[in-house]
């Protein structure tokens, strides 16, 4: 448990604290006004504390603190060290699934329209989230009719530009055709404002463009033209009813529902733009500190907004509670946008009935989250129980290694660590090892390098303290190896001469699923219906496909390169332009001779070689098949 520190010795400034744990890693970082006042707190008698904030001070070895100039600058220091450490006992959202954007890559020389999901990137305008991805996809057909901008990707763009050729897109008019000049800049940059301005809620002026369009071409006796403008009327009317009418034409605020238990909290957002819902986003609040409602909905407006673009930040947040300090994360919104931002609880009205709605859909899908916990929580309790059983391990194993090799005959050999906390897998600590120095096929040298490799990372990162950039702070409750005694007597020795024989360590062989333990002869069988055994087949089979993936990929890629090495007059720059504007070489083989001749910057000589190359080899790979 954590140690008072002098209470001299702690400033009475405003700044960030942080909790860390035996290991040096950070487990809680909180803010405050007054540093001496708000560490006092975490010092009573542990009786008086709260359940999650008593876990944690438990769990603490030691405090440290960073003094701030003001509150302000306090609240990015706690924001930024919460983003870098990831406390486990620090609240925060977790959302299942990677919503769609609809999204227009602007940076581009001719701008791009197409359904994105994950991180935001820079240059590209996003519109949304949506719910579901048919709903954006069929909002997104709708709108290529009246604003037919190019969906398809740089290569395919090059590929046609090159053909002189436009796709099937521009023949049913849904693409303006910029790969083949059929329109020229100035008017493509039209289309592209248009569309956003659309997206950005700019209905109105739009739908009278396109009015006055339809109307001209009538008077001109256009009447094919003015049919065509009459379907693009009708597709924008079929995009706009596709988006709920809640406010008035000119406000753009977000909307959040919440619902809560004494776990986790579920939130809706809304988003609203220009009267009209055009995105909504549902996640899962884990509620790993003890906090009050007011303090909950500070924490969730701080991750939604805090490190958002400017554009994302509407004029006007609604929250069901006013939450703590609301004005300093004005202030601090504000500063992010560049303009006045409120964050306040609508008392009636429509945005009084809009939240109701948000509300009930918070709490409609805690119920589904809830039923799913309750079963996904039991089962992963259960099997890391029975596992300590059947194992005669001294604590549950929260956090699982398990380590692969994969080779060919001795070639391209890698290994992998695969992790599992709680029950669950945790990609972001997952990693994979280069095999290099070893003379054939040898599991055991190549287990023994891997291993060494990753403890002596651990140990280096554990003596240089909390604030490195790690990779491998973490150790196992449970190290475990895929294969036999062998393999388990390779990872005792590696932790013996590190020091580190306090890690428990175990190995799975595949042929009969036996578990061996260091120091029996015989192996532990664990009952074929154990939920211990599925645990541990689940972890292996996880290490043995990552292992598999990354085999693959530097085969493939040394197989590709050794091909093209052999090309007479392919130097490694236009073999790697080849394979960046093609793909692969599947794809290299599916164009004829005139294609690769007719690429500028590659010689026709070596064109022709390139095309003898594919096909020569594809030939022989037949006749002897």
């Amino acid at each position: 448990m954590v140690a008072r520190p002098e209470t001299g010795s702690i400033p009475d400034a405003p700044g960030s604290y942080q909790f860390l744990d035996a290991e040096g890693r950070v487990i809680y970082v909180g803010k405050a006004k007054s540093l001496r006042s708000r560490l006092a707190n975490y010092f009573l008698q542990p009786e008086l504390l709260l359940e999650r904030t008593r876990q944690m001070v438990t769990m603490a070895e030691s405090v440290e603190w960073i003094v701030a100039k003001n509150e302000v600058e306090a609240f990015f220091l706690e924001f930024n060290l919460i983003k870098r450490h990831k406390p486990r006992f620090n609240i925060r959202l977790k959302d299942d699934k990677s919503y769609p954007y609809l999204a227009v890559t602007v940076d581009e020389d001719w701008p791009r329209a197409m359904v994105l999901r994950g991180q935001k990137r820079k240059g590209v305008r996003y519109f949304g989230p949506y719910a579901h991805a048919y709903a954006i996809r069929e909002t997104l057909d709708l709108l290529l009719r009246t604003f037919p901008i190019r969906t398809c990707t740089k290569a395919k763009f090059d590929r046609h530009h090159r053909l002189g050729r436009p796709c099937l897109y521009a023949h049913i008019e849904k693409c303006a055709a910029p790969c083949v000049d059929d329109i020229n800049h100035e008017d493509y940059d039209k289309l592209v404002r248009e569309l956003l301005d659309f997206l950005d809620g700019e209905h109105d002026a739009i739908i009278k463009r396109l009015e006055q369009r339809m109307r001209d071409a009538a008077d001109q006796l256009e009447f094919e033209l003015a049919a065509r403008v009459r379907d693009q009327l009708t597709s924008v009317r079929k995009a706009i009813e596709r988006q709920q009418m809640v406010a008035s034409h000119e406000e753009d605020f977000d909307l959040i529902g919440l619902d809560e238990d004494l776990l986790e909290a579920s939130v809706q957002v809304f988003y609203v733009r220009k009267g009209r819902v055009v995105g909504r986003k549902g996640l899962v609040v884990d509620k790993v500190e003890d906090v009050e409602t007011p303090a909950l909905v500070a924490r969730i407006v701080e991750q939604l907004y805090a490190d958002a673009p400017k554009e994302d930040v509407p004029r006007e947040i609604l929250v069901p509670v006013e939450p703590d300090d609301r004005e300093l994360y004005e202030e601090l919104l504000t500063l992010n946008r560049g303009a006045k931002v409120r964050v306040r609880v609508p008392q009636r009205g429509g945005k009084r009935d809009l939240l109701q709605t948000a509300t009930l859909n918070a709490r409609e899908s805690f119920q589904r989250h809830k039923l799913r916990r309750a079963s996904d929580h039991n089962a992963r309790a259960r099997a890391l129980v029975s596992l300590q059983e059947e194992l005669g391990l001294p604590e549950a194993p929260l956090r699982i290694e398990c380590f692969d090799i994969s080779n060919l005959q001795g070639t391209e050999i890698v290994g992998s660590m695969v992790v599992m906390e709680d029950g669950m897998p945790k990609r972001s600590d997952y990693r994979r090892f280069k095999v290099r120095g070893l003379d054939g096929q040898d599991d055991f040298a190549s287990m023994e390098d891997v291993l060494t490799r990753r403890f002596r990372n651990y140990l280096r990162e554990r003596d240089e303290g909390a604030h490195t950039g790690k990779r491998f702070a973490y150790p196992p409750n449970l190290l475990l190896i895929d294969g036999g005694k062998g393999q388990l007597n390779v990872a005792v020795r590696v932790l013996e001469e590190l020091g580190l024989e306090d890690i428990c360590v175990a190995s799975l062989a595949k042929r009969f699923e036996e578990v061996y333990l260091p120091g029996r002869s015989d192996p532990v069988r664990i009952p074929r219906d154990s939920e211990a055994l599925y645990l541990l087949q689940q972890v292996r089979d996880e290490a043995h496909r990552f292992a598999i993936t990354y085999h693959r990929q530097l085969r493939g890629k040394k197989m590709t390169l050794s091909l093209l090495d052999e090309v007479p007059g392919l130097g490694p720059t236009r073999r790697k332009r080849l394979l960046k504007e093609f793909g692969s070489v599947k794809k290299m083989r599916e164009l004829d001779e005139e294609q690769l001749l007719a690429l500028p910057w590659l010689p026709n000589p070596v064109g022709k070689a390139v095309y003898e190359r594919l096909h020569g080899l594809e030939r022989a790979t037949m006749e002897t098949s």
